[in-house]
């Protein structure tokens, strides 16, 4: 696909909208965090895989050859991103009396199958954190030999205070942003800087920790943001495009991330950052221990289609927080109804040529769009665009297809489907006029055709006494079985 004009991204390390670029022409390193496979993942969280992966979609539409990597975080992420609190993956296994492995790969497989129900594309390379101990290792010990991490209290810590800037997603003071000063966290008095953060792990407060890996510095295993970072530079190599994930991750995850990789690769590293904010629910932000645990499971039992909720998020801007309500997926569902009938009602006739100078303007609106900041509300606008141009059904239902495979919502799936339901409850209803109806039918419509209304009300009259109203449509007469 040629597009006549530049994809911009808001870019969180430069807090403006820039011109995307990529280290090589037409191809794009991109990389996802993935989840902490602990338990299910609520819709909150699944709100960045669905806009992750409408940008992943619109990047191999434009002309990308895209590379996308998201890592499955098995180890090593404890309940505070300032490498404090309980470890997740242990608190799963405790959680339902299962080993931590058994957790993951429970959950690994349980994640996957809820982006398969919102049509997430699997990443080209999936890759759990517990395969790369070795990457980890080496990583880490060229950060200590060249002076950015250090030894203290049987861990390993990166030494924050050797960088010009830390705090590079924001402007806040730094006190504002140090982590373990509230009361209710735990303080780990082994840092020289409270900013510092754990690369490896062989003394923590959990004895308990169930997966451990020898290493130089002891048995032990890997603090969760060198992570990403090995993941990304393994799969990736030196020049990462394009970093996504949700706006929680900004600080301290992302943060320590670029701190780390480009100490250890010595130039920067992605220049490019995307940010999906939150999803709240009314009382304010959604997770698993507030209130009713959303999850793509809940959703189905109390009667929604997933494909209802990737249209929900689709209709707000990523960077806009959203708040979810039952009301508000409702006004959605009856928005994708709506949509979805009106596709179902185009009429194609294969013989029809396709439109060209239509499409060249249709396109254009959607890719205007896409290219302004991955505006997907406005997207959505191109399609009743394309349903309302002065073009061929035929031109309409092709462009329809052509766009749902960057937002993927089942716009000619469900519209086929739903105009071969209405085939089939039409050919039940016609199997039950028999020929006296159809006979009376007949009549009537002659009778109006005379003028004769006095004689085609008897008769609309008789058939609704049989429980069958006629309705008259520019099409036909329509039956309707009351």
């Amino acid at each position: 696909m040629n597009v006549n004009r530049p994809i911009k991204l808001y870019n969180s390390l430069t807090h403006s909208k820039d011109v995307f670029t990529t280290h090589e022409e037409g191809k794009c390193g991109m990389y996802t965090c993935g989840p902490t496979v602990y338990h299910f993942a609520h819709i909150g969280n699944l709100r960045s895989y669905i806009m992750e992966d409408v940008l992943e979609k619109y990047l191999r539409y434009y002309g990308y050859d895209v590379k996308r990597v998201m890592n499955i975080t098995d180890v090593g992420h404890l309940a505070s991103d300032a490498d404090t609190g309980e470890d997740k993956m242990l608190k799963g296994a405790k959680r339902e009396n299962k080993s931590v492995m058994e957790i993951a790969k429970f959950y690994t497989d349980a994640f996957f199958s809820d982006c398969a129900k919102l049509n997430i594309k699997t990443p080209d390379v999936v890759e759990p954190a517990t395969n790369l101990i070795p990457e980890y290792i080496e990583m880490i010990t060229k950060l200590i030999d060249t002076g950015y991490a250090y030894l203290a209290g049987g861990n390993v810590y990166f030494d924050t205070s050797k960088l010009d800037k830390y705090y590079v997603f924001n402007d806040q003071a730094e006190e504002d942003l140090e982590v373990g000063v509230r009361e209710d966290v735990f303080e780990d008095e082994n840092k020289k800087n409270k900013a510092d953060f754990v690369l490896w792990f062989t003394k923590s407060k959990f004895e308990d920790q169930a997966l451990k890996w020898d290493s130089p510095w002891g048995v032990g295993y890997p603090g969760w943001h060198i992570e990403c970072s090995a993941i990304s530079i393994k799969h990736i190599g030196e020049f990462l495009d394009l970093h996504c994930g949700g706006i929680d991750n900004a600080f301290p995850h992302h943060t320590n991330e670029i701190a780390q990789s480009e100490s250890y690769l010595g130039h920067s590293w992605c220049n490019q950052w995307m940010h999906v904010l939150h999803l709240n629910d009314e009382s304010g932000k959604m997770s698993k221990s507030n209130g009713e645990f959303l999850t793509v499971s809940l959703l189905e039992e109390k009667g929604y289609d997933p494909i209802v909720y990737r249209f929900f998020c689709l209709l707000s801007h990523y960077r806009k927080t959203l708040t979810f309500s039952f009301e508000a997926l409702d006004n959605a569902k009856l928005a994708y109804d709506k949509l979805i009938q009106k596709i179902a009602e185009l009429d194609v006739n294969e013989a029809d040529a396709l439109d060209e100078g239509a499409m060249e303007q249709l396109r254009m609106r959607f890719n205007n769009s896409m290219c302004n900041d991955l505006n997907t509300s406005m997207a959505i606008t191109a399609l009743y665009d394309v349903l309302k141009a002065k073009t061929n059904d035929k031109t309409k239902k092709y462009l329809l297809e052509e766009f749902d495979k960057v937002l993927s919502i089942n716009l000619i799936e469900a519209s086929d489907k739903l105009k071969a339901e209405i085939a089939q409850a039409k050919a039940q209803e016609d199997a039950k006029l028999t020929p006296e109806i159809k006979a009376l039918i007949e009549e009537r419509t002659m009778a109006k055709k005379e003028k004769n209304f006095a004689r085609a009300d008897e008769i609309r009259d008789e058939l609704l006494a049989k429980g069958i109203t006629l309705k008259d449509t520019p099409q036909g007469v329509e039956v309707i079985w009351n």
